[in-house]
């Protein structure tokens, strides 16, 4: 990976340089899904936060959860989420939106006054596609994009994971794993937003390699 490639997952459609990490531990909960989907959630979650060195929690002490994942058949399900307005403004414009795009998954962050991710929340819509999509290829991928804040389109055209031999599962693409393990560096700042700091994400993954 170039230093180049590594500026442009942080550069966002509008052109700005967007980086983002979290430093508080990451408490998470799944909705919607059966045990089985939630043990392979769960597993992926670890594995994540164990590359990225970063810490978990059995619950926040502001949302008590500050890692969500929703799953549901249709969008308007979310609107009857008891107390979900709360935690996400304009939740019926958004379903909207989600309504009009036929999107799938959407992603929402929220941020601490340092800049850092205090919040994510992800939104998963059970269609055609996602249902054919194994359990721990969906749970790997969601949870890959929200350790960091990641460029609108870092991952439109190329997936962050990349399948083993033999259909033996998926993992983190070894740029992926490398990239997100430098962010989380102690050194590095929890947030920035000049393209400079790709630089130092890039001085760390050659040493990482």
């Amino acid at each position: 990976m170039t230093a180049d490639e590594v500026e442009a997952l942080f550069t966002r459609s509008d052109g700005r340089y967007v980086f983002a990490r979290w430093e508080r531990p990451i408490a998470p909960v799944v909705f919607g899904v059966d045990e089985r989907t939630l043990e392979v959630f769960k597993g992926a979650i670890e594995a994540v936060v164990t590359l990225a060195g970063h810490q978990m929690a059995e619950t926040d002490p502001e949302l008590g959860a500050n890692l969500m994942v929703f799953f549901c058949k249709d969008w308007d399900e979310l609107p009857a989420v008891p107390h979900l307005d709360k935690l996400v403004p304009d939740l019926v414009p958004l379903v909207d939106r989600l309504k009009q795009a036929d999107a799938n998954q959407y992603r929402i962050f929220r941020f601490d006054q340092a800049g850092g991710i205090r919040a994510c929340f992800n939104f998963i819509r059970i269609d055609d596609h996602m249902a054919s999509v194994p359990a721990d290829t969906l749970s790997l991928s969601q949870m890959a994009q929200s350790v960091l804040l990641w460029s609108d389109e870092a991952f439109l055209k190329s997936s962050p994971l990349i399948s083993l031999p033999d259909d033996k599962g998926v993992v983190l693409k070894p740029e992926i794993a490398s990239l997100i393990r430098a962010a989380y560096d102690p050194a590095m700042p929890v947030a920035a937003d000049d393209a400079s700091h790709a630089l130092r994400l890039f001085a760390r993954l050659e040493n990482l390699q």
